[in-house]
């Protein structure tokens, strides 16, 4: 039989969320994007709520050719990427997305983006999962249908194979580097951007 003392500490642990995983959040989700250099996407995604990472990189080639001097060429496969470690509570992966598509590049650039050309700076989404894959196929058609850009978009949705981290000097190169031409034409358009279309999101 149930004293008294039991129930009241059962409904007690019950109250503070003992038993419950309402309060425990999701694990965190890695994204894979390509939008020509480097710098300025990995300023983009730095500054929206919900993410706790990004990382400049390459993804598409071998580690073998993992290293800017070789990637420069544009004949290894890999794209000047960034990897996104966010918290779906947060910030979905759609939201990311968009802010992909509409700040952080321009996915109507075959093999360039501005000032850089070569398919190591093409557009491209490596997927890590099946959701996302159908997430981002999906959104790229939602988007045609809606005649978002003035020209056909083509960016590419394919599987992460692995991604290699970049050499130091170009992790947080925009925050370390603010007043660098290229930086000041470029990339910190694109922050001011994503401050201006998602205020709710921007950090």
């Amino acid at each position: 039989m149930l004293t008294i003392k039991f129930i009241r500490n059962l409904c007690f642990m019950l109250a503070m969320g003992v038993f419950s995983n309402a309060g425990a959040n999701p694990p965190e989700q890695t994204a894979v994007f390509a939008g020509g250099c480097f710098w300025g996407v990995d300023a983009v995604f730095k500054h929206v709520k919900g993410v706790s990472e990004v990382v400049s990189g390459y993804a598409g080639g071998n580690a073998a050719t993992a290293h800017y001097e070789l990637v420069s060429n544009g004949d290894t496969g890999h794209a000047e990427s960034v990897r996104v470690r966010f918290n779906p509570a947060q910030v979905s992966y759609q939201k990311l997305l968009q802010v992909f598509f509409s700040v952080a590049h321009n996915p109507t650039q075959l093999n360039r983006q501005g000032p850089d050309t070569g398919s190591q700076y093409r557009s491209a989404i490596f997927f890590t999962s099946t959701e996302q894959q159908s997430i981002a196929q999906s959104y790229i058609q939602q988007l045609t249908a809606a005649h978002t850009f003035p020209a056909p978009i083509v960016t590419q949705v394919v599987p992460l194979q692995q991604f290699y981290p970049a050499e130091e000097h170009h992790q947080n190169y925009l925050a370390l580097h603010p007043y660098q031409p290229y930086i000041v034409f470029n990339d910190q358009p694109k922050v001011e951007q994503l401050r201006k279309q998602f205020p709710g999101l921007y950090q």
